[in-house]
């Protein structure tokens, strides 16, 4: 069967690759000509461990090409963002503009699906969309949703082996839907409707928040009582029923800082703990700048002189290159912004440059920096040796205190 990937990204790209590897004729689409080209010539715009050697081998074999246009396809999966317009208010064109892409395209007996991460609905909107501009297509076509559920850095793995949730707008849709991803998926196949697979993507990243909002809210109560957040964490946890996260510097990622909003947006009045979840862990960032600044303040007063500042991190979490709604980045760029004259040095492992901030690597940083501020606990800085005659703010728990 020939399949049609709207959205060569960090989700659509490795999706594709996997199918094409598993006998799938693939054509990825995406509107960005460099994606297209570097995924034609078999190298990764993503940093995933091992998906550009699986990259090369289909499309050296012929089972996955990419264009900037749709092709004619048994199968045609929207794989776009789902941004945000206003206050937090979901912005649902991107799947419309990639399902109106490939509504010229739709034949009898055809499968479409949504992979992005949507408001509860939207797939109810996309098959009225295309019955109202296809009408001959009503009850031939088939139309579900299926979101991901993988984690960054072990993708090749987790799309494999994770249950998928599939819900069609009909039965017939959800076993055609679940024929496709048999093909490569061996976790479980689980069946619903459209919107209870809508719903479900929404509530794992939003009961992950509210999880992260209670250790981050800990962390603000242990500082201001003078206790050690992760030695407190690491006791309670010892309860056989108690599992609480670690705290961070806020959440980012384009999952758990976002899919949140998509229930709070529809359902203002009865999503208080979720919104309440996304204030607490938005506030952390905020405070944790402002911890910065006040140790920078201290320092100047007492050494007569501002400090050399290390910015420890920029993604929004470990070992990865994804900067996207990253705290971490919001911290860096908030303190640079109210330190003119201070000297900073941004450290992210992993990448090798940025529009922004100029990069030192992290052992020069450390070394030289008078206040080192760790916002992302990549591997690398593990091995750094705890330093007595330096600040150290330790928003990640590199050294646990």
């Amino acid at each position: 069967m020939k399949a049609c990937f709207m959205g060569l990204g960090y989700i659509g790209l490795p999706t594709a690759i996997i199918a094409a590897k598993h006998g799938v004729q693939v054509i990825g689409v995406d509107i960005n000509p460099k994606v297209v080209e570097m995924t034609n010539a078999g190298k990764l715009h993503i940093i995933e461990p091992g998906m550009e050697e699986m990259l090369q081998e289909v499309v050296k074999s012929g089972a996955l090409h990419a264009s900037t246009t749709p092709e004619v396809a048994d199968a045609y999966f929207m794989v776009v963002p789902t941004p945000f317009k206003g206050d937090h208010e979901p912005d649902i064109s991107y799947v419309e503009a990639a399902t109106r892409a490939v509504l010229p395209l739709l034949k009898e007996g055809d499968l479409y699906v949504i992979e992005s991460t949507s408001p509860v609905g939207t797939t109810d909107k996309m098959k009225d969309l295309i019955f109202s501009e296809r009408p001959e297509l009503k009850d031939k076509i088939y139309i579900a949703y299926c979101p991901e559920r993988v984690l960054p850095g072990n993708v090749i793995y987790e799309l494999v082996h994770n249950d998928r949730v599939i819900g069609g707008m009909n039965e017939e849709s959800t076993t055609k839907a679940i024929e496709f991803y048999s093909q490569f998926v061996q976790g479980t196949l689980h069946r619903t409707n459209c919107k209870t697979a809508e719903m479900c993507k929404l509530t794992e990243n939003s009961s992950r928040d509210v999880q992260i909002a209670f250790a981050n809210e800990l962390s603000l109560i242990c500082d201001k009582a003078g206790i050690n957040v992760w030695e407190l964490i690491n006791l309670a946890n010892k309860h056989p029923r108690v599992n609480i996260l670690q705290p961070g510097c806020g959440v980012g990622g384009h999952c758990i800082a976002v899919d949140p909003y998509f229930i709070t947006s529809d359902f203002p009045m009865e999503s208080k703990i979720i919104a309440s979840a996304r204030n607490i862990n938005n506030y952390k960032s905020f405070w944790c700048a402002e911890k910065v600044q006040n140790e920078m303040l201290k320092f100047e007063l007492k050494n007569g002189r501002k400090p050399w500042v290390a910015m420890m991190g920029l993604a929004f979490k470990p070992n990865i290159d994804d900067l996207r709604e990253s705290p971490a980045k919001q911290i860096a760029t908030k303190v640079m912004q109210s330190c003119n004259n201070a000297q900073f040095m941004i450290v992210e492992p992993n990448i090798e440059t940025h529009n922004v901030f100029k990069l030192t690597d992290y052992k020069e940083a450390y070394e030289k920096a008078d206040i080192i501020v760790f916002l992302t606990a990549h591997d690398p800085f593990k091995s750094l040796p705890y330093r007595e005659d330096k600040v150290i703010l330790d928003f990640c728990g590199i050294f646990k205190k």
